[in-house]
C-alpha cells in the first residue's frame, strides 16, 4: 500500500528507447485510465518530457504490482519485443519513489541541473491526471508537496539562479560550431510549443540574429514582437524553400513525424557552408541521416549531456543545501501519508475510547490505551513512541 514509480529517463535509456515511450497527451490519459481500470493502481500520474517518461502510482495493495504495470507500459509503447528493454526501466517504491519525484521537480535529476522547465512539466502532469480523474488524494498531495519543495529550493539556493535549460543548450551548441550567431539566419520550427517558445525567448536576446519561425498559432507569433530582435513567420509547408539560406535550424515539435528529412533537405541545399541542425524533440524531428550532408552538424537531446556537464559541476555545492530542503518536506509528506492511511484505525480507537470512558471513566480509558500500545508494540516502536511524547513541548 503506497507510492510506486516506473521510470525511463536519460539516466538509463538512450534516445532511441525514450522515443518509444514519448506518448502524445491523449495516449498518456488512456494509459493512466487503463492502470486504474485494470486495477493495477488506484491513482496514476505520468510525467512525460524530452528526457523522461515516468509513471507514478498509488495502490492499496501491500506490494507494488510492477510486472503487470510494466507489461501495460510496454504494450502502449509497442516495445515488448525490443531487445533487453528491461535494462532501460527503473522501479522505485515507497520512500525511494517519493524522493525521486522531489528531486525531479527541483531539477536535481535533470540533464541540465537546476533547469526551470521541469517544475512546470511536473505541474502540468498533475493537472492532466486530475482532469483525467486518475489523481486523487494521495498523488495530488504528493505532487503538491513536491512542487512546494522545488519552489523552496529555487528561492533558498542558487541551483536555479542561472537560467539553464535544453533551450539554452541548443543555442550554445549552435554557437560552439559557428562561433557566434550575430548576423546568422536561424529557423525555429515549432515556435509556439512548450520548448520552442522558450528557445524563441532566448534567441530574441541575441543581437543581430535573423529569425524565421513556423508556428501553429500564427497570431501568437505575430503579436510577440516586443523584443529587440524581430522575426519573420513562415508557413510550415514552405520551410524547405528557405533552408538553403539558413545557418541554424532548430526543431522542437511534438509531431510523430519528421519535420526535416534527409531526402528533402538534400534536394533543397545548394549553398556550401557550415550549418547546425538542433533537434529538441522526442520522438526526433530531424532525420539522423542529415549528418551525411556536407557541412552539417546535427545535435539531438542526448548530445547536450557534455555541454551540460560544466553547468552541473558548478552547481554541485548547491546540491547539499537543496537536499536538506527536500528531505525536510519529504518527511512532512511521509508523516501526512502514514497519518492519512491510519485514519480508519484512529476512528476505531476514538470510538473504543469513548465506549471505555463511558463504562469506566476517562482516566481508566487512557490507561487501557497505553497498556494496549505497550502490549502490541515492538520494543523499538514503543521506545520511539515514548520518545516522541517526551519531546512534545505541550506535555
Amino acid at each position: 500500500m503506497g507510492i510506486s514509480l516506473i521510470s525511463i529517463s536519460h539516466r538509463n535509456a538512450p534516445l532511441a528507447v525514450r522515443e518509444l515511450f514519448a506518448f502524445p497527451e491523449q495516449v498518456q490519459v488512456d494509459l493512466m485510465r487503463q492502470m486504474l481500470e485494470r486495477r493495477f493502481a488506484a491513482e496514476c500520474v505520468i510525467i512525460s518530457t524530452c528526457n523522461r517518461t515516468e509513471v507514478y502510482t498509488y495502490s492499496e495493495r501491500e506490494e507494488s504490482n510492477f510486472t503487470d504495470m510494466q507489461n501495460l507500459l510496454l504494450e502502449f509503447a509497442k516495445a515488448s519485443e525490443v531487445e533487453n528493454i528491461g535494462d532501460y526501466i527503473r522501479f522505485y517504491s515507497g520512500t525511494k519513489a517519493v524522493r525521486h519525484l522531489f528531486h525531479v521537480a527541483a531539477g536535481l535529476d535533470s540533464m541540465v541541473m537546476g533547469e526551470d522547465q521541469i517544475l512546470g512539466q511536473v505541474k502540468r502532469a498533475q493537472e492532466q491526471a486530475r482532469e483525467a480523474g486518475t489523481c486523487e488524494v494521495y498523488l495530488n498531495t504528493l505532487f503538491r508537496y513536491a512542487v512546494t519543495a522545488a519552489k523552496q529550493v529555487k528561492t533558498k539556493t542558487d541551483l536555479s539562479r542561472t537560467t539553464v535549460s535544453t533551450a539554452t543548450m541548443a543555442i550554445k551548441a549552435a554557437e560552439k560550431t559557428l562561433g557566434s550567431l550575430h548576423g546568422k539566419k536561424v529557423m525555429l520550427i515549432g515556435a509556439s510549443g512548450k520548448i520552442g517558445s522558450v528557445v524563441l525567448k532566448n534567441l530574441q536576446c541575441i543581437e543581430g540574429v535573423e529569425l524565421y519561425l513556423t508556428s501553429r498559432n500564427m497570431r501568437q507569433a505575430h503579436d510577440d514582437q516586443h523584443h529587440k530582435v524581430t522575426y519573420q513567420v513562415m508557413e510550415y509547408e514552405n520551410r524547405y524553400e528557405l533552408m538553403d539560406e539558413m545557418d541554424v535550424i532548430i526543431s522542437a515539435t511534438s509531431s510523430p513525424h519528421y519535420t526535416v528529412t534527409y531526402e528533402k533537405l538534400a534536394r533543397y541545399l545548394k549553398i556550401s557552408k557550415s550549418r547546425v541542425l538542433v533537434d529538441l524533440a522526442v520522438p526526433i524531428d530531424i532525420e539522423a541521416k542529415v549528418d551525411w550532408l556536407p557541412g552539417i552538424r546535427r545535435y539531438d537531446i542526448d548530445d547536450f549531456q557534455e555541454l551540460a556537464k560544466a553547468n552541473n559541476e558548478k552547481k554541485q555545492h548547491e546540491v547539499v543545501a537543496a537536499d536538506q530542503i527536500l528531505e525536510e518536506i519529504q518527511l512532512d509528506f511521509e508523516r501526512w501519508m502514514i497519518f492519512q492511511q491510519a485514519l480508519p484505525v484512529i476512528g476505531r480507537m476514538k470510538m473504543w475510547m469513548l465506549q471505555e470512558a463511558e463504562k469506566k471513566g476517562f482516566e481508566k480509558a487512557i490507561d487501557k490505551m497505553f497498556y494496549q500500545i505497550r502490549d502490541n508494540s515492538s520494543p523499538e516502536a514503543l521506545k520511539a513512541f515514548f520518545k516522541t511524547l517526551e519531546n512534545n513541548e505541550t506535555l
